[in-house]
């Protein structure tokens, strides 16, 4: 796609969630841009979470009934497909996420296909610029095969990204396995590399109440804005500035640019609309992001935490992209399903990375080591302990072949990982999943998993998941033999979801 040589950007108030005050905003955007869907458009909203535990998370269904509508009116027969995928969080289904956020039923009342893109075949994207993490990537075949992408992020912050805004939802464009690689201390890397797969020609943010803080358990902030625009970097740089944030301190966003995917310069960006970006930022004034070392966030807790570089030749000083982010947003969902966590919660230990300092824990106080990356040595309740860094090169981890584990394997094995006063949990990245399980094993604390009423939500959309899984399967080895592929001359997409 061509970036424009004069991106443009849209400020727009809007207060509240009107479907139909929505749809002329995002409606007249469109036109403003010159921009009129056609052939397969897919709308990408950011569902990573959803529900009774997330209400503020995702992107609202009512801006994703506004934008979907005025597609509808202004691409119209040029439309061959009108669609809406996402890859929600990993571990849980995205049948979840669709269904916990309003977007099922708004997508069936507004007649709209609907791709849940871990169920889908996987296509392979290679990638050939300068700095690239991996020679390729996989991503969902609706994301590879879309005529005219739209992206419908949330305003929100981010422990590990400082904000997530355009650029940051294409984290939900890959399965879970192929999510995972990367998702490091080269989080942001792995972002920019993403911007490769596919543009948008039409970013719309739900801006109306934004997310502060968190990611997945951000605190409401009343901005009252939509923000539309044509060019991603140039969309995330005004994003940044009304919250009074330099885009080039975001690594992806500066790395985007670098690869020439738009520019940061706000004196090459034209910005319209009823609202100036001076009221913008007067609006966001006090907006906070969630940028701060796992240290310094357990202080005054019963968690004491460490943290150490990642592993060599590649580290810096703090992994942002990985750990120590995922046991900050664990805590946080607990904190949120039981408000008295903290309380319970026993006196422990939390080590990442190569940490070479003292660790003063107590008789009875756990020590978990969290991470491949994970290296110590000293004594811990009187006894030698030697902690060996189990870090896997980058170059070793093929996405054709990796794993990731279901999460029923994880619910049956936590506890015994979590036996003894000095704990190792494996993984680059220990998901927030994982760490959720960790936390709750550790401290005897309610299991959000084991919720009666997201039970019977979760086993309906898991074996709805799995369904689809097996029948991409079949569907694979039937490409395969009957040789449909081959005769057009192209490679059998990847089998999707395989875990």
């Amino acid at each position: 796609m061509r970036i424009p040589a004069k991106p443009k950007v849209i400020l727009r108030s809007c207060r509240e969630y009107d479907p139909e005050k929505i749809r002329a905003i995002i409606r007249s955007g469109l036109e403003e841009l010159g921009l009129r869907p056609f052939g397969r458009t897919l709308v990408k909203p950011n569902l990573v979470a959803a529900g009774p535990l997330f209400p503020y998370a995702f992107t609202r269904p009512e801006f994703g009934e506004g934008v979907l509508r005025a597609l509808r009116d202004v691409g119209g027969e040029s439309m061959t497909e009108l669609a809406a995928g996402e890859r929600c969080g990993i571990t849980v289904p995205s049948r979840v996420a669709f269904k916990e956020s309003g977007w099922d039923d708004m997508l069936g009342n507004v007649g709209v296909k609907k791709y849940h893109f871990e169920e889908q075949q996987q296509v392979e994207i290679p990638l050939t610029h300068e700095g690239r993490l991996r020679d390729y990537l996989f991503t969902p075949e609706p994301i590879a095969r879309a005529d005219f992408f739209v992206n419908c992020p949330k305003f929100k912050a981010h422990p590990w990204t400082t904000v997530t805004f355009s650029m940051k939802n294409y984290i939900g464009i890959q399965d879970d396995r192929h999510r995972l690689i990367d998702h490091d201390h080269k989080l942001n890397e792995k972002i920019a590399d993403l911007q490769h797969i596919i543009q948008p020609q039409f970013i719309a943010i739900d801006g109306i109440t934004a997310g502060e803080g968190r990611m997945l358990t951000p605190t409401p902030f009343d901005l009252g804005l939509i923000i539309m625009g044509n060019s991603q970097v140039a969309f995330d740089a005004v994003c940044c500035s009304i919250i009074g944030l330099d885009p080039n301190s975001v690594d992806h966003i500066r790395l985007a640019a670098q690869y020439g995917f738009g520019t940061t310069d706000l004196s090459n960006i034209e910005i319209t609309g009823d609202v100036t970006l001076e009221e913008a930022k007067q609006r966001a004034k006090g907006f906070k992001v969630g940028l701060i070392r796992v240290e310094k966030y357990f202080e005054g807790t019963h968690i004491s935490a460490y943290a150490g570089p990642p592993p060599e030749p590649e580290h810096g000083d703090y992994c942002w992209g990985g750990c120590p982010g995922a046991i900050e947003e664990a805590i946080e969902i607990l904190r949120v399903f039981d408000k008295h966590t903290d309380e319970k919660m026993p006196r422990m230990h939390v080590v990442f990375g190569a940490y070479d300092g003292e660790i003063p824990a107590k008789p009875g106080e756990k020590v978990v080591f969290i991470g491949d990356c994970a290296h110590w040595k000293g004594d811990l309740h009187g006894k030698p302990v030697e902690i060996e860094n189990l870090y896997k090169e980058r170059s070793s981890l093929d996405p054709h072949t990796i794993q990731s584990d279901d999460i029923f394997k994880k619910l049956a094995t936590a506890r015994g990982k979590l036996r003894g006063d000095v704990i190792r949990l494996e993984g680059c990245p220990v998901s927030v999943a994982e760490q959720v399980l960790a936390l709750v094993t550790i401290g005897g604390l309610k299991n959000p998993y084991y919720d009666p009423q997201n039970m019977l939500t979760f086993s309906r959309a898991y074996f709805g998941w799995k369904a689809r899984v097996a029948l991409n399967k079949l569907q694979r080895k039937s490409y395969q033999q009957n040789g449909s592929f081959a005769e057009r001359g192209q490679a059998a997409p990847e089998l999707g979801g395989t875990t």
